[in-house]
């Protein structure tokens, strides 16, 4: 009897736990009948408009199509006025402060150009000038309940348009959803913002399930849909784990409404592994998502977690962690289970922060590890909400036209005669001194170079930020950048105009520095790419420092060339050559991009290896690139018509000068990227050019094998491509790795070189590693056996990788004293050296901050 008891209890509890509002209002709009969800829990019927449309001179019009999606969204409430809907809620002078209210867009194809304001309570313009696409959407906001009983929706189509809504969705909102538990400020947001942003509207932008899939509204008790994490994931795969648990969720602080139990029953978490936390106990590994924002707006962001571990008796131990929002410590060493109320896994748990979006337009939260922790942070919810302010509707905004209007002209002109009369100050005061301090005829003369356009970024602080309390500009990281020559600059006007103002569509790729551009130069009709750096980013500034110091001063066939760079209006944007035929990778796997055949892929790797070798040996100063990965190896077409290829090396922001003569090593915080990151460099924070040479290994089995270097979906023991390419090779099972496309083509004795080529790359010491100089040797003799069909005994040709270097592949060197000029062996290209003689280990090199933050 007992066990029937505890088993109907499980059968209709969680439909008991399901949310019921006091009231709610579901409308089909421009519908004739009832449309029901008998699957939603609980379940919904929308109602047809009519009763609650205020009656002007006209009633709105009804737009329909046989061709909806759903019932829902057959009919809609259509017209070339304004219309608007009034709800009466009855009086609960004790229920929620908020009401939440959905409006469902699904545009026929006679509605595809509608354009109008969505206003409500005449206090809020919830959505000005707003155009649903095509696609459809449905529009989520919080809206203060306001002293009145009624609650107004208008509906306002712009000049020449019409507007249109499907359905409408309002019901108050649970009293524990929103500013209900304590909001931490974080950023630019201060405590004394949080009571006016309370009183303000929210419209919810972005709510996902963070490590598991999509949740649909039959599964979310206020009807929500969670978005999987995925697309707004940032950094390369392999950065992070999924976790999942089959334990039922407890809610002894929250209820289902926060997020249903779905959401916490999967969760994302930085992947440490044991083998990094003994290798380097200090190394700070951060999960980070970015979020498109408006600039300068306030949100509202809501991190979910749920802690599987068993917890001790000790109430408070568990996972601890750092957080990250709007790029700033939100908290350090978070303890999910100090918030909660019993010592026990499985609890949910969510925290709010405030936090207004970058200057570079965009929103982030990072999860990253804590000294007080050998644990990952964890992730499984996270809901973002944009604050709107009031008085912002057209009828506000038309009442205050004309009194704006006025005190607006006022300032500007009180303004304009103010800064007419400071400007004359310091034009006579500037004048004099220059006069004052100008030499007589006869002193000779120091020659400088002309100023160039980097006043707003140099000279540095300590911070690495630009210092406005010293004008030192003749030593250090401006002295070098003032070398750099003035010719290079772009204009950010020409730039726009060549990327038809960064339209979305000439967007060819997205990077740890910013979005990449295709364009064509007004000016001469060449075709670039053009990288825009994310504004105001701490790391961008001196990977674009450096990497304008680097291609301005070399030139080599295997490496892009830099055609200018811009940095006007916080803007840091860098002008290439456009290669064409896109990354390394995308031909490799992960795209549309046709297959390369073996003998390309050997042309590729052996130009690439050029490039690198030309950056480590056929320079005055060593250079060591530390990012050599697939995707910043670029393909262009070769020269002549036989359908050759090129690859040129690209991506020289985290490059740095190596060890001067005499010295082993440079000592410097680790960069690179996962997967391709040389061990020893891990371990040591000693840099080599052997750690390029161990990431090109790397590239060689990605391009043999096709596949990512670190991919999470295979097998434990698969999931690291080196690791897995290395034991394969041992193992006599060289044939079950090779990419599937080319096996029938590859040669014997030229995969087997291919392969000890790799195996020599990815020796555990630098010192047991060839050189690049020795890789390209030996991929040429890869291509040699391809080509020529050498059929040697099986030992013939699988000596050490370190073979004797022939005469004509050693690049000379030719310092004189100011200027250096060097002979490049693979275009006979004759350059001046002189911009780079002078970098040293200094700030313009890209290095990791104290937290060892990796890209």
């Amino acid at each position: 009897m007992a066990f029937l008891i505890i088993l109907l209890l499980a059968t209709f509890l969680p439909r008991a736990a399901c949310f019921v509002p006091d009231f709610s209002f579901f409308l089909a709009c421009g519908a004739s009948s009832d449309v029901a969800f008998p699957s939603d829990s609980p379940n919904r019927t929308f109602v047809p408009d009519a009763e609650y449309l205020l009656r002007g001179s006209s009633p709105p019009g009804v737009a329909a199509s046989s061709n909806a999606a759903s019932p829902l969204y057959a009919a809609a409430r259509a017209d070339s006025s304004a219309f608007s809907y009034r709800f009466k809620y009855p009086d609960a002078p004790d229920g929620s402060p908020f009401l939440v209210l959905r409006l469902h867009f699904f545009p026929f194809s006679s509605l595809s150009s509608a354009r109008f304001t969505v206003s409500v309570l005449d206090t809020y313009a919830l959505l000005p000038s707003f155009s649903p696409p095509s696609a459809g959407v449905i529009k989520e906001f919080f809206v203060p309940r306001g002293a009145s009983k009624y609650f107004t929706i208008k509906f306002t189509p712009d000049a020449g348009s019409s507007a249109f809504v499907n359905a409408i969705e309002l019901f108050p909102a649970p009293t524990e959803l929103l500013w209900n538990s304590s909001v931490t400020p974080v950023g630019a947001v201060t405590s004394n913002d949080l009571p006016m942003l309370q009183q303000e509207a929210l419209e919810t932008v972005y709510r996902l399930n963070v490590g598991g899939p999509k949740v649909t509204k039959e599964n979310d008790t206020l009807w929500r849909t969670w978005l999987p994490d995925g697309p707004f994931l940032h950094g390369a795969a392999g950065q992070s784990v999924l976790n999942n648990s089959t334990v039922p969720i407890i809610y002894s602080g929250s209820t289902r409404e926060i997020a249903p139990d779905v959401v916490y029953k999967t969760q994302r978490a930085a992947n440490v592994t044991t083998l990094l936390q003994k290798s380097n106990p200090g190394f700070n590994f951060n999960v980070t998502w970015t979020f498109p924002a408006e600039l300068g707006a306030s949100y509202l962001v809501r991190l979910h977690f749920c802690d599987y571990e068993e917890v001790s008796s000790v109430v408070g131990i568990g996972i601890v962690f750092d957080l990250y929002v709007a790029q700033a410590l939100a908290a350090q060493d978070f303890s999910p289970n100090s918030f909660v109320q019993a010592s026990q896994s499985n609890e949910a748990l969510y925290i709010d922060y405030a936090a207004r979006a970058s200057s570079a337009g965009n929103l982030t939260v990072s999860i990253g590890r804590s000294a007080k922790s050998s644990k990952a942070g964890i992730l499984n919810g996270l809901e973002i909400m944009k604050l709107q302010a009031a008085n912002m509707s057209p009828a506000a905004l038309t009442h205050g036209r004309k009194k704006t209007m006025i005190i607006a002209l006022s300032a500007v002109l009180g303004a304009a005669v103010v800064g007419c009369a400071v400007l004359c100050f310091f034009v006579v005061r500037r004048r004099r001194r220059v006069l004052a301090a100008r030499p007589a005829p006869d002193e000779k003369q120091s020659t400088h170079l002309p100023s160039s356009p980097w006043t707003q970024y140099t000279p540095y602080s300590n911070s690495g930020w630009p210092d406005q309390s010293t004008n030192r500009s003749s030593e250090g990281t401006n002295g070098r950048m003032q070398r750099v020559s003035t010719k290079l600059h772009v204009p950010l006007s020409e730039i726009k105009g060549a990327t038809d103002n960064f339209h979305e569509r000439n967007l060819i790729g997205v990077g740890g520095f910013g979005n990449v551009y295709k364009g064509v130069l007004p000016r001469d009709g060449t075709p670039v790419a053009v990288k825009r750096a994310m504004r105001a980013s701490k790391q961008g500034l001196p990977e674009f420092q450096t990497e304008i110091v680097v291609l301005s001063s070399i030139r080599h066939r295997h490496l892009v060339s830099l055609i200018g760079y811009c940095n006007e209006q916080a803007e840091m944007i860098l002008v290439y050559e456009y290669m064409e035929k896109g990354t390394l990778r995308g031909h490799l796997y992960g795209s549309d991009e046709p297959s390369l055949s073996w003998k390309q892929r050997l042309e590729i790797c052996i130009g690439a290896a050029r490039g690198l070798h030309y950056l480590h040996s056929g320079y005055s100063e060593n250079i060591i690139h530390r990012d050599v990965k697939s995707t910043n190896i670029l393909l262009g077409a070769g020269d002549g018509s036989g359908g050759g290829v090129i690859a040129k090396v690209a991506d020289f922001g985290l490059s740095r000068i190596g060890p001067s003569f005499g010295e082993t090593h440079v000592s410097t915080a680790v960069k690179g990227s996962f997967g391709y990151l040389d061990p020893e460099y891990f371990k040591t924070q000693q840099l080599t050019d052997r750690s390029d040479v161990y990431s090109f290994g790397v590239v060689l089995f990605e391009v043999l094998c096709a596949r990512p270097v670190i991919d999470q979906s295979l097998d434990r023991d698969q999931i690291n491509i080196a690791e897995w390419a290395l034991r394969m090779h041992g193992e006599g099972k060289l044939d079950k790795i090779v990419d599937a496309r080319i096996a029938g083509e590859v040669n014997e004795n030229s995969l087997r070189k291919f392969a000890e080529t790799a195996e020599k790359c990815l020796e555990e010491y630098g010192v047991d590693r060839p050189t690049m100089g020795e890789v390209v040797w030996n991929l040429e003799y890869c291509l040699q056996l391809q080509e020529t069909h050498v059929n040697r005994d099986a030992f013939e040709d699988s000596g050490a990788v370190t073979t004797q270097l022939p005469a004509d592949m050693v690049v000379p060197r030719w310092v004189p004293s100011s200027t250096s000029m060097l002979m490049d062996e693979a275009d006979d290209t004759v350059m001046s050296m002189a911009a780079m003689t002078d970098v040293s280990d200094s700030q313009v090199f890209s290095q990791l901050d104290a937290r060892g933050e990796g890209r």
